[in-house]
């Protein structure tokens, strides 16, 4: 019978579930290397099976109910005799009871490791594919990898990779290697499963067993049927257009606009001001007069000339009747501010939904509502209530958490980031995460977006925009609510070893997305990516002002995946016509304290030139400069009065030894496209030294440096991998 046949013969007997002959003749049809097994009804016909199939055998009861085998005493292993078998299926029948339909007997198959494989369907992201350790350790060890359908073969070979106990598939303690290709057929095979049949939510092999040749055996299998969770009703997508009508206003109504310090009427409008705002601003409140010297409209109808955008701050309850005027008026966005909509519950939900319902009617675009704003610092439109007015850059970050924008507005202000834009999602009433990616997506000002994102709304197109996306821009994403352990009540190991988060984490690297797991590291991430080149792959060169921190940047390297090659005869050649004799000769490179501030610029493109490298890490060596600077204002402190005259304008020679210092390094930056990432305790991690789009990047630790070199590899990695995967598709 064929697999839908199958399922619909079950669903027509009220079963929840195939019986293991039946999931297994599934499984096979897909392409899963199954065991060679046969059913019997009784246990005489069970020995004829046993004896055909040729001893030892596995006993086993089948019966619709019985999918947990194992704990209920239904597996008989290694049974070597008819008598023997005799005495299984009695002890199993008494262990089964009625649920008892028949039995299965397969033959004893050896292999001394054991891994699992299975499919459910995640209520965002459809169905799941997963491989990982198996065997009565699977829940213990936990070591799984996931993947979102469809799954190529490529990803099949990826996942196998990913395993921390992938070294058991190599030739182990005299067995053969595991045949590969059978477990990426399987895992395909899974994927194709889950995309066509729909009655099917979760599939479990459990243990899939390598033999001791190689060969791959799927002899215990569980399929569950039932209804896939749906996800709620996905809106339309917001044009790209449409979104940035935000962000570039030529004029501005404010709606509840007020002179009362700290109410959101007076501090978005204060601060558009104070951000140097170019374009025509409108102010509105139902009592009509003025504020701070301008008129002030007691509707958006009064205002003469056109309006872009309308900014909202009035009571949730007054926003409805808004949405006329705005129609009447031609105002087509909305940036609602105002909370008390769905994040309130029921009565929240209701009202929101009837504010979109009329927004759509009338052709009106919301931004919202309960947002922070929006800063846009090349339009100069910082419509935030943040007092932060970051200059403007290429970096676009979208939050689902206005606390977590005020810190990413602080932080760029503070570090000379400079950004294309910023949004706070608010309640994504009309316009979503995944509006914003298709938006940003054709921005040409936009190097690198970072999302802060809670929960997606939809997450098939959630996934597809990234990975669209991801082809030309990284996408950096911090996800909130990590811990939570989301577990789902299901009847395979399969779906319990899944979570939210995980599953998440899982669609955003398919995808190509940037993963952060702290604040701090995402804007960390967001420096490197928006001002570095991006490394062609994994080998490091290390110069350092000492020898303990390059240890330190070794080990941080070697154990975050990225390698440190060794110097070979020519370039150990080159460096020693520039250090003394008693330098390392190996990589790190430590400079012995040499007091020439050119050496070290030299050091650095030896290195950069040397095409045994992807990147180079500086420690220590581009704040001599600083150190020096701040002796001497020490000492002009304590001996006020004795400055040497050679020493009276050094501060300002300090500071231009370190800005040509790093001036340098973007130029190498530029020369042999490789990034030049440093540590330095001067505090500041982008200098204001604009190289072209490049800049100086330094971390206060060789940890931090490293993790963000290691992304940035695994970046580039997943672009050469969609590349060739377009180009197969192309038949390139």
């Amino acid at each position: 019978m064929d697999p839908k046949g199958l399922v619909e013969k079950a669903k027509r007997e009220g079963r929840s579930a195939l019986t293991e002959a039946e999931s297994k003749q599934v499984l096979m049809c897909y392409g899963v290397p199954v065991v060679e097994e046969g059913v019997a009804k009784t246990a005489r016909e069970a020995v004829l099976l046993a004896e055909k199939i040729g001893y030892p055998v596995v006993l086993k009861g089948l019966g619709a109910k019985l999918t947990h085998k194992t704990e209920r005493g239904l597996v008989r292993l290694n049974i070597g005799t008819g008598e023997d078998l005799l005495a299984a299926a009695d002890a199993v029948a008494r262990a089964a009871g009625d649920d008892l339909e028949g039995y299965l007997v397969q033959p004893m198959i050896g292999g001394r490791r054991e891994f699992v494989a299975g499919l459910f369907c995640d209520p965002q992201f459809g169905p799941v594919v997963m491989f990982g350790l198996g065997g009565i350790f699977t829940e213990a060890l936990d070591d799984v990898v996931f993947r979102i359908a469809p799954v190529s073969e490529e990803q099949a070979e990826m996942m196998i990779g990913e395993l921390r106990s992938s070294r058991l598939l190599q030739a182990f303690r005299g067995d053969a290697p595991a045949r590969r290709e059978e477990i990426v057929r399987t895992l395909v095979g899974l994927s194709r499963l889950g995309m066509e049949m729909t009655d099917i939510v979760e599939v479990d092999v459990n243990p899939l067993i390598i033999g001791a040749d190689g060969r791959v055996t799927a002899v215990d299998a569980l399929v569950v049927l039932g209804e896939r969770p749906v996800p709620p009703a996905a809106r339309p997508p917001v044009a790209g257009r449409d979104v940035f009508k935000f962000f570039n206003p030529q004029s501005v109504a404010f709606v509840g606009a007020s002179s009362q310090f700290g109410k959101w009427g007076e501090t978005l409008f204060t601060n558009v001001v104070a951000g140097g705002y170019e374009g025509k601003i409108h102010l509105v409140n139902n009592k009509g007069g003025e504020i701070f010297g301008r008129p002030v409209y007691r509707s958006v109808t009064e205002i003469p000339g056109d309006v872009d955008l309308g900014v909202v701050t009035v009571p949730a309850a007054s926003v409805p009747g808004l949405i006329p005027e705005f129609k009447a008026k031609g105002i087509r966005y909305m940036l609602l501010t105002t909370s008390g909509f769905a994040e309130l519950g029921s009565e929240g939900k209701a009202l929101e939904k009837e504010l979109v319902r009329k927004a759509d009617e009338a052709g009106v675009v919301i931004l919202g509502p309960n947002t922070m704003g929006l800063a846009s610092p090349h339009a100069k439109f910082n419509c935030v209530w943040a007092p932060y007015s970051p200059k403007p850059g290429s970096i676009s970050m979208i939050s689902q958490s206005g606390t977590m924008g005020s810190i990413f507005l602080h932080f760029a202000e503070e570090e000379n980031y400079g950004i294309r834009a910023y949004s706070g999602t608010g309640n994504e009433a009309m316009i979503t995460i995944e509006d914003y990616l298709s938006g940003f997506r054709e921005d040409d000002r936009t190097n690198a977006i970072l999302l802060f994102i809670e929960s997606v709304k939809n997450g098939p197109r959630f996934f597809e925009e990234v990975s669209r996306v991801s082809i030309n821009k990284p996408v950096i994403i911090l996800k909130g609510g990590r811990t939570e352990a989301g577990q789902r009540a299901t009847a395979s190991h399969t779906g319990s070893l899944a979570s939210n988060t995980r599953v998440f984490e899982t669609a955003c690297r398919q995808a190509g997305a940037v993963l952060a797991k702290q604040p701090l590291e995402l804007f960390d991430l967001a420096a490197a990516f928006s001002f570095l080149p991006l490394p062609k792959g994994k080998r490091v060169a290390i110069m350092t002002m000492g020898g303990g921190m390059g240890v330190v940047a070794t080990d941080a390297c070697i154990e975050s995946g990225l390698e440190i090659p060794r110097l070979p005869e020519h370039v150990i050649s080159r460096i020693n016509e520039l250090l003394p004799d008693y330098w390392s000769r190996s990589n790190p490179v430590d400079m012995v304290a040499v007091a020439d501030l050119e050496v070290p610029l030299r050091v650095m493109e030896v290195l950069a030139s040397w095409d045994g490298c992807d990147a180079v890490f500086h420690i220590g060596t581009g704040e001599r400069g600083l150190f020096g600077g701040r002796k001497v204002r020490i000492f002009n402190t304590v001996h006020p009065g004795a400055m040497p005259k050679w020493l009276e304008d050094s501060e300002r020679l300090i500071a231009d030894i370190y800005r040509q210092f790093v001036a340098h390094t973007i130029t190498l930056m530029k020369k042999y496209e490789k990034p030049i990432l440093g540590v330095s305790m001067d505090g500041k991690i982008v200098t204001d030294i604009d190289g072209g789009g490049y800049k100086g990047i330094s971390f206060p630790t060789p940890e931090r440096a490293v993790r963000v070199l290691a992304r940035m590899v695994e970046y580039g990695g997943w672009l050469e991998r969609a590349a060739a995967g377009q180009a197969d598709r192309a038949g390139i």
